[in-house]
């Protein structure tokens, strides 16, 4: 019961994490504008993201345009929506896989292969999760290069966006979920067997002239 009680939980940190993996993918605000000067008034932010930037005016009023061209996107950012689409896509099929494996569904019978199989799902969801981690730091890095060289205009540094901190969130819930389902999976496997062999001996039975009978009994 214990271990099925982790592979739900497990399951319910993954898919949590999933959807957030998913948000994180598909929000502009993977970098924004930092305000450096002295000005606090300022016309307008700029978020850039994978798939769109957006300018957001003083007002209020925002207004996105989609990259024309996957061409002419920067290194960075393309590596990014392959590894991030590529993690995502991974997860739907864990989520099959963990779903098979799962104690609570009958789609394969009960035995050690059923826990193979969950054991399999968890492996792959925290495999998302690593795999998800690759484009996160690889892009705050390059912000956070660029925020630090003098080199660079003012106008043209960035900071980190949220959808940063929300795929670093989901990712960590990836590995956490997946962790769980690998215990759950592992433990319904019934692990390694950790004691000690304890041998038993009869006790020795008294002769007829009192002494005790030295032979030993296992």
């Amino acid at each position: 019961m214990g271990s099925a009680a982790l592979e739900i939980l497990g399951l319910v940190l993954c898919l949590v994490g999933w959807v957030g993996l998913i948000l994180a993918c598909g929000l502009p605000m993977w970098q924004v504008t930092a305000f450096l000067d002295h000005n606090i008034v300022t016309a307008q932010t700029t978020w850039k993201g994978l798939w769109m930037s957006c300018v957001v005016q003083s007002t209020g009023h925002m207004q996105c345009k989609v990259y024309d061209s996957v061409l002419a996107l920067s290194t960075e950012v393309q590596a990014a929506r392959a590894l991030t689409v590529s993690a995502v896509l991974l997860a739907l099929v864990a989520l099959f896989v963990t779903l098979a494996g799962a104690q609570c569904t009958t789609c394969v019978a009960q035995g050690p292969g059923k826990a193979r199989v969950a054991l399999t799902g968890g492996a792959l969801y925290a495999l998302c999760g690593l795999l998800a981690l690759v484009p996160l730091c690889w892009f705050a890095n390059i912000v956070v290069r660029e925020f630090y060289d003098p080199t660079v205009p003012v106008s043209q540094k960035y900071e980190l966006g949220a959808a940063l901190y929300i795929g670093w969130a989901a990712s960590a819930l990836l590995m956490c979920g997946g962790g769980l389902v690998c215990c759950g999976a592992w433990v319904c496997a019934g692990g390694p067997d950790l004691s000690f062999p304890v041998k038993y001996s009869a006790p020795r039975r008294p002769t007829a002239s009192g002494d005790y009978d030295k032979k030993n009994y296992v």
